[in-house]
């Protein structure tokens, strides 16, 4: 099957050729890259905006009053814009808030909304799928405030099981779950789950690291109240995370981190908070990377979400119908079988050899997939397993990669059968 035939949306090969790294050849070929969901490569783009800034507006932020210092502040505030109108917020000047990474933003709302309002007699409720990032935060905290912690369990194909989900929301303050499993590509029903929330007085805080690089996003539809994700995931440098929050709940909030940036006023007897967003960005921002996101959005959108979501539903279908027609039983691909029920995610585990040993056995040929627990060791054991070894795709992924992963899981099967 050509590349053409696998996607209607758009030219994956003029896609892939904006991208440097995959420009290199690796012993002896192309580079088939194949970890996204850890972190996706940079179009020229993102690499050019970030470059031009350093070059000709390179300057702090927000105080300055020269003119690159302006020019400097008016593109991070075009960014965030951009970012926020992206994923649908209401309020975008207002509500996105950027932190370093996703993980920094679920431990903002974890100190300081969950700081504020979690107590003993409180619950927070969670779903096996969970990235650590959702969880170790409410572990965390759960030990100052004396608050309980339940699980959303899982069926056997790694979907969320509901079976119980009225119980498990009686007396619940906030829902904390991802919209798409890095392990096993599950798309949770967010809006559903929302619902139910609200209905049972629960707020929802949405991980959507693994759902707005891939998915049209708009987290007013999903109903949700809080919703982290970071740019180095979506095409954008590393360094540089979002927080989008509903207005409201973000103004109560007390702040998280202090210093300079954040406050409206010191003195010897305490400060006072400035607005929104700065109340939550305390120190220099990343700004050169704020601008890069801002051109990997832009990146995105002219490829089309919608587009985007196509080409991986279609990529994952092959997938899954080239390892399973050529592996059959001896190697397990977690998750659920139908591609438009997941992401273009998929965790391996073959039978007999080790998914460390695995991935070091693709990489002589160029094949790029993560072996590990991927940071989720409570879904590992759930899936009875100490590790896999994951192939993910994204927007410069095709069919000649596929095969090339295919093609390595064999080599890797011959030479751990002597």
């Amino acid at each position: 099957m050509s590349t053409a035939e696998v996607t209607r949306t758009f030219d994956v090969a003029k896609v892939k050729a904006d991208f440097p790294l995959l420009q290199r050849e690796l012993k002896g070929g192309p580079i088939h890259y194949l970890d996204s969901a850890a972190s996706s490569q940079k179009p020229q783009v993102v690499i050019d905006a970030m470059t031009t800034y350093y070059e000709t507006i390179n300057a702090n932020v927000h105080r300055g009053v020269y003119e690159i210092a302006e020019a400097a502040t008016n593109a991070l505030e075009a960014s965030r814009v951009r970012v926020g109108r992206f994923i649908g917020a209401p309020n975008p000047e207002t509500e996105v808030i950027f932190s370093k990474n996703a993980t920094e933003s679920l431990n903002l709302v974890a100190r300081s909304w969950g700081g504020a309002n979690l107590g003993p007699g409180d619950a927070v409720l969670l779903t096996q799928l969970e990235h650590h990032a959702n969880i170790v935060p409410w572990f965390q905290l759960q030990a100052e405030k004396g608050f309980e912690i339940r699980w959303i369990p899982l069926t056997a194909d790694a979907q969320l099981d509901l079976t119980d989900i009225d119980r498990l929301l009686d007396g619940v303050k906030l829902l904390a779950l991802t919209a798409m499993s890095n392990v096993t590509g599950t798309l949770t029903p967010v809006r559903e789950l929302t619902e139910k929330a609200h209905a049972a007085g629960a707020l929802v805080c949405l991980d959507a690291c693994q759902y707005v690089p891939h998915l049209a996003t708009d987290v007013v539809s999903l109903g949700v109240d809080f919703a982290a994700f970071s740019g180095h995931k979506m095409l954008g440098p590393t360094g540089i995370g979002v927080l989008w929050g509903r207005e409201a709940l973000l103004d109560a909030m007390p702040t998280f981190l202090g210093g300079g940036g954040m406050i409206l006023n010191v003195t010897l007897d305490g400060f006072t908070p400035a607005a929104l967003p700065a109340k939550f960005e305390a120190g220099t921002p990343p700004v050169a990377e704020i601008i890069g996101l801002h051109a990997a959005v832009d990146y995105l959108d002219a490829l089309g979400m919608d587009a985007v979501r196509e080409h991986e539903v279609t990529i994952t279908a092959y997938a899954l119908r080239t390892l399973t027609e050529r592996f059959g039983e001896a190697l397990t691909i977690h998750g659920p079988a139908e591609p438009a029920a997941r992401g273009g995610v998929l965790s391996l585990a073959m039978e007999g050899i080790h998914p460390h040993d695995l991935a070091q056995v693709l990489d002589e040929h160029a094949v790029c997939v993560r072996p590990g627990h991927h940071c989720a060791k409570p879904l590992m054991k759930v899936l009875g397993v100490g590790a896999t070894a994951r192939a993910s795709f994204y927007v410069y992924n095709d069919t000649d990669d596929v095969d090339a992963l295919a093609d390595a899981l064999g080599e890797a099967a011959d030479f751990f059968s002597f």
